[in-house]
Order: C-alpha cells, then structure tokens, then sequence
C-alpha cells in the first residue's frame, strides 16, 4: 500500500492543475463572458517585490527601549517614504500584501507567525487623507509617543505603526527629522553635535549615509551653515571625510580622462602614448582605458 500511495503522489506532483482550473472556472462563467476578462499568471509586478527595511528582532535581545522599537517583534517590515512620496491607501495594501509573502516564506507551514510580524510606515508629512480613510473604516488611531501612531482594529491583520518625522522628539530623534528636502538648522546642528561623539565605524558610516541625503537634499542651508560656522563646517568636513575624499579622487580622475582625450584629439596619440606622455602608472592605465571606452 505504501509503494502505491508513493506511486500515486509522484503521478499527482507531475499534473500541471493550473491550466484545468483555469478552463473549469471560464466554463462555470461563460454566461458572464462579456462582464469579464480573463489573464492567466499575470504579472503583478514589473520589478522584483522588495521591502525597502527588514529589522529582525533577537531572541536573545530581550525588550526594545527605543519608542520606534517598542512595537518590534520578531519580523519587522519597513516602507520608507521619502519627501514628495505619497502614502495612501494602496501602499498601505502593498505593504500588507508584502508582509504576507513575507510571511508564507518560511521554511516550512506556518514558521513564521502572522502575530510576529510587525508594519512601519515612515514618512515626514502627517498622512491626513489617508487617516480619515482609515477612521471612516473603523480603524482605530493611537498616537503612541509624539509622531508615532499605531493602528488597530479589526481591519488590521499585522501590527503597524505610522511614523512621522516631521512630529517626531528632536532631540530623540534628529537623524530622522534632517531626512527632509526642508530641515531645520536646529535639527541639523543638533544631529551634529551627537555625530560628533561616534566613534565605532558602523555608526559613522550611518551618520555619513544621513548626512549625504541630507546634505543633498538642503545644500543651502548646509551653505549656509558653514559659511557662518567654522566649528559646524570643520565638523562636517570630519563626519564626512571619506565622501570628500571619494569626490577629490574622482575630480582627478576626471581631469586625468580630459587630458588622455585632448592629447589623443590634437596629438592624434593612441590612448597607451597619451598615457605614457603624462606619465600615469601602468597600474591605472587600465582603469583610464576601461573608462575611454565607456565614454
């Protein structure tokens, strides 16, 4: 009996049961041909589905005192929403459904739990419409700690939270509030000044990250502050120290590129004799031909 049932499972794995559902449900609606469409595996997404942030929580790390953290449990889901963005009610439903793909991956049925997973949504501006839909559904809105809010209610499947940048403690928090195409000095110069104090390579890779969006994303006011802060500038210059560098580096490169170019156009020399004229080491000369020909 064993050998049969085994024999019969193998013929059941080898029978493609799409293509038969597919046809048994157009044959149940064909009275209804005209009121649908149908597409067999449609494509939901152009792009790979990612989770902009996946924080996995220890179990060994016992509670988080942080109050972003204090809603994290074993699997927490991330969508960032940068200035301009929008979070509304779609998002909201594509997040949700990315945590539940997420929650089907397990190694085997039910590995991870649906009651260990948790939603943030990060965003500056404050979602109004969003909420009001949320409220007019039922859903209920708790503002947690000042700029964070959780949500919850029958309609919620996973913990979440909503968090606001713009509302957020700036002294807790001025890493975040600076992620803005609108940041205030005082913020920037608060994070600044607690920057100052890191001293261990992942956090001041961290603070670079920050200050690079930031930086990017208000360079007058950056301008502005160092033109009337020596101490801020210097500071800055410190936190950010290997971005400069990697942009002198590159400067440089450039120039040399330009050089290689205008030798090898007026002189007519090959790319090797333009190099060689202006001495550059054999050991860059591949890099300046790999980037001739990208050019």
């Amino acid at each position: 009996m064993g050998v049969i049932k085994e024999e019969r499972e193998m013929q059941m794995d080898k029978i493609h049961w799409h293509p038969g559902y597919y046809g048994g449900l157009e044959c149940y609606l064909t009275s209804e041909g005209k009121k649908l469409s149908f597409e067999t595996e449609h494509q939901l997404s152009k792009e790979p589905l990612r989770i902009d942030l996946l924080i996995i929580k220890k179990k060994s790390g016992g509670a988080i005192k942080s109050e972003i953290g204090r809603i994290f449990k074993g699997h927490n889901l991330f969508e960032v929403k940068g200035a301009g963005d929008s979070l509304n009610i779609d998002v909201y439903y594509k997040i949700l459904g990315y945590a539940s793909i997420y929650k089907s991956l397990g190694k085997h049925v039910d590995e991870i739990k649906d009651d260990d997973i948790t939603i943030s949504f990060i965003r500056e501006a404050f979602p109004q419409k969003l909420f009001k839909l949320f409220k007019d559904r039922g859903v209920i809105i708790t503002e947690k700690y000042p700029g964070i809010y959780y949500l919850s209610g029958s309609n919620i499947i996973f913990d979440t939270q909503v968090i606001v940048t713009r509302q957020l403690d700036s002294e807790k928090f001025p890493g975040l509030k600076i992620l803005s195409d609108n940041a205030a000095e005082e913020d920037v110069r608060r994070f600044i000044e607690q920057a100052k104090k890191a001293k261990k390579p992942g956090d001041l890779q961290n603070i670079d990250a920050v200050l690079q969006v930031s930086v990017s994303a208000n360079k007058k006011l950056y301008e502005d502050i160092k033109r009337r802060d020596k101490d801020m500038c210097q500071a800055l210059k410190d936190l950010m120290k290997d971005e400069i560098a990697e942009e002198v580096t590159k400067g440089r490169a450039d120039a040399t590129l330009e050089n290689i170019k205008n030798m090898m156009k007026n002189l007519k020399l090959t790319a090797k004799e333009a190099m060689k004229a202006l001495e550059i080491p054999a050991a860059d000369q591949r890099k300046y031909s790999s980037m001739l020909k990208a050019k």
